[in-house]
């Protein structure tokens, strides 16, 4: 039997990022990663190896830093873990003992198996394996019309990337628009007028009922009826947490998938049992209650609160809950919320007011590159605070969200927001005499002193 002080289950950002931080605050202990895949890709790039990049070679995370700081990493799949004795065992008949587990195990695409014809060749789902994306988009090559089923940001994103290899690409969501659980109907609205503006077609609010075709893809049928004659069909209809292994292994899981944790990541189970990343539930900063966000950004924080605290609680977490802070960009067109959006606010009771600004990233708006900036924020009539935010503009829009999700997890208000000190410069933002988040904020204040 092999045996290692911390072992981390997972090798993608919350492994790595959880492992680093073991190794560095506890530099004695022996640190194994075991992961399935040879090659680890940048979860957030994927998309942009169809298009951008050309190649999956070019959205690899290398394994030098884990082993330049002494990590151990290992190919291979766990089966099933004894949680009382702290062994594990892998399908090729290894066994591993530990003292202390981080299971970074991340999500895996959802599968419809309801949907008649998922099976069919040229139906491909987005897994975070570099092996089957090699394949998709060596056989996509030969393909022309192509339908994205889910009209989320893996969905928009595959579709925009294919569309610059010349593609046909039509884009099919059940809901009313593109991008809906993530930003308003105004939001969305633009993304999904950018998207159009570059040759792809959408066609909201209808899903589709089937997959037509004999042994490859045809065509897709709508619930609305409608036929479209395609030759591949991406399937970016969300994720699921990849639990399989710890609900075997005993590890609770909540009505979700999700393996039950604290606040500092453990697990339910056993405080040596730690759960970091998409296979892990979070609960919204806002509301308290549970949901199935999966993100990059998220992971990492999870994974380096729980390699701090392995051995003892040194690192207190400040916030009880996650923040939905997302981006992305069309074209010249970038697109990001942090917090709750005015429609979720109002379904939860909140009895809120909201500012909007127009303005421009850059001043003069004369200079080269200068982007229009459209700020949106929602706060609670009674007491000013910030719940939520949305930004379209260009490049410089990620700070933006992840300076509002600073706001807003440091329970800010409208006021002492608007009173925050910031720094401006002609080239890297908008003016300080109309700064659009400052210019947001003092039309949510004339609605709060009933001036509007």
């Amino acid at each position: 039997m092999e045996k290692t002080d911390v072992l981390v289950i997972g090798g993608s950002a919350a492994g790595i990022v959880a492992a680093r931080t073991a190794k560095s605050f506890y530099p004695d202990k022996e640190v194994m990663v075991i992961r399935k895949e040879r090659t680890v890709l940048v979860p957030c790039g994927i998309p942009y190896m169809f298009g951008t990049l050309k190649s999956s070679d070019k959205n690899v995370i290398p394994d030098a830093p884990l082993e330049n700081a002494g990590v151990k990493i290992q190919i291979g799949e766990v089966e099933k873990i004894d949680t009382e004795n702290k062994t594990c065992k892998t399908s090729d008949g290894k066994e591993i003992s530990f003292e202390k587990l981080i299971i970074a195990t991340g999500s895996t695409p959802a599968n419809p198996g309801w949907l008649k014809g998922a099976d069919l060749a040229n139906v491909f789902l987005i897994p975070k394996d570099k092996e089957y994306l090699d394949g998709v988009r060596e056989k996509l090559e030969g393909c022309k019309n192509i339908a994205a089923i889910g009209g989320g940001f893996i969905g928009v994103e595959v579709a925009d990337e294919l569309r610059k290899l010349g593609k046909n690409v039509t884009i099919v969501e059940l809901l009313p628009h593109i991008l809906s659980l993530a930003f308003d109907d105004e939001v969305a609205i633009q993304a999904e007028e950018a998207l159009i503006s570059r040759g792809i077609n959408i066609k909201a609010g209808s899903g589709i009922k089937e997959i037509l075709g004999d042994k490859s893809v045809s065509g897709v049928l709508l619930n609305n009826g409608e036929k479209m004659d395609v030759d591949a069909v991406i399937l970016a209809t969300g994720y699921r947490p990849n639990t399989a292994f710890a609900e075997k292994s005993g590890l609770g899981l909540n009505d979700m998938g999700f393996i039950r944790v604290d606040e500092y990541m453990r697990t339910e189970k056993s405080a040596d049992i730690f759960a970091v990343g998409d296979c892990a539930e979070k609960r919204d900063f806002i509301t308290g209650k549970k949901i199935g966000l999966m993100l990059a950004s998220t992971a990492c924080v999870e994974a380096r609160l729980a390699g701090f605290n392995l051995y003892n609680i040194g690192f207190v977490k400040t916030h009880n809950g996650t923040i939905a802070t997302f981006c992305t960009a069309i074209g010249d067109a970038a697109f990001g919320a942090a917090g709750i959006t005015e429609n979720q606010a109002r379904k939860e009771g909140f009895d809120i007011v909201t500012g909007t600004y127009a303005g421009i990233s850059k001043h003069p708006g004369t200079l080269p590159g200068t982007n229009k900036q459209i700020v949106k924020l929602i706060a609670i009539r009674e007491s000013g605070l910030l719940l939520g935010g949305s930004v379209i503009g260009g490049p410089c829009i990620g700070e933006f969200i992840n300076f509002m999700s600073i706001v807003i997890q440091n329970r800010m208000t409208v006021y002492s927001t608007l009173t925050a000190q910031i720094g401006t410069h002609p080239l890297l933002t908008g003016s300080p005499i109309v700064f659009p988040f400052s210019m947001a904020l003092d039309e949510l204040v004339k609605k709060l002193r009933g001036n509007i």
